[in-house]
């Protein structure tokens, strides 16, 4: 691996579901050390793309890397590099916060000599050491969060992946699983990849964002950049907004690239879980 080896690569990635192509040759570069922000509409291939990066689908076509590992040939290595908070809830409500990051730690294989240190780590890097031997069933949605990031933080993640990690949230909680992320990244220099329709959290913490629709990326740049190239287009001195810039790549996204039934669902229980 080269110093400018880049955290993630697609090239070309490509993912369907029977005849639904979710994701159509994307190409995609993560800096290392970057928050980067992916933004869709639901249906975009968001997900899709992220469940390739993380291993947990198959890369039928193109290729993903991370630092420099294929995704496809060193799926073990490519693990030991990352953390992941999926969109749905991946927390035990019958374990208490300590016992459900020792259950991850476990899982990616951290050293048992140092489990209970780390676990302990994880737990005070995101404020729940004073709850950590409570059930997480009495957690409230902004602690659940927290606890679902510390349980990805355990194994010490060189890239955080995180798919709608504030979906749901009030927003206080939100502003405060946004610290205790920024917090880690300050301590570790961790590259940061997340996905949002929270217009105004891409906008204050990623320092680049790229706007992903029917399955590519269609606006790339920071925001500034694209509220900046909006205005331009639309010979305008009133600068947009970076929600203004997911219309206009996006359009109402009421189409039928906006998800299923499923999707809908899955994002509602969610959004319940930690209500």
């Amino acid at each position: 691996m080269t110093p400018d080896t880049p955290a993630v690569a697609c090239t070309r990635l490509a993912y369907s579901f029977g005849d639904t192509r979710a994701v159509d040759g994307l190409d995609l570069t993560v800096g290392e050390g970057e928050v980067f922000g992916l933004l869709g509409p639901n249906g975009a291939g968001k997900t899709t793309a992220i469940r390739c990066i993380t291993t947990l689908l198959p890369v039928p076509a193109g290729m993903v890397s991370v630092f420099g590992h294929d995704t496809g040939r060193e799926r073990m290595a490519v693990r030991r590099l990352l953390g992941y908070v999926p969109q749905q809830l991946s927390a035990d409500s019958g374990l208490t916060g300590r016992e459900n990051v020792a259950l991850f730690a476990r899982v990616f294989d951290v050293p048992r000599r140092e489990r209970a240190e780390r676990v302990a780590e994880a737990l005070a890097a995101v404020d729940l050491a004073d709850a950590a031997d409570r059930l997480a069933g009495t957690y409230s949605g902004g602690m659940v969060r927290r606890l679902e990031l510390a349980q990805a933080l355990v194994s010490a993640p060189r890239l955080l992946i995180l798919d709608e990690p504030t979906i749901g949230l009030d927003p206080i909680a939100r502003t405060g699983v946004w610290d205790q992320i920024n917090a880690v990244r300050a301590a570790t220099g961790m590259t940061v990849l997340v996905t949002t329709h929270y217009m105004d959290e891409a906008d204050q913490h990623c320092g680049r964002v790229g706007l992903m629709h029917r399955g590519r990326i269609r606006a790339l740049g920071t925001p500034a950049e694209l509220r900046q190239g909006l205005a331009e287009r639309r010979g305008t001195d009133t600068l947009p907004t970076l929600e203004d810039v997911f219309r206009d790549v996006a359009g109402s996204g009421l189409d039928d690239q906006s998800g299923g039934f499923r999707d809908v669902r899955s994002t509602r229980r969610t959004a319940k879980r930690v209500g």
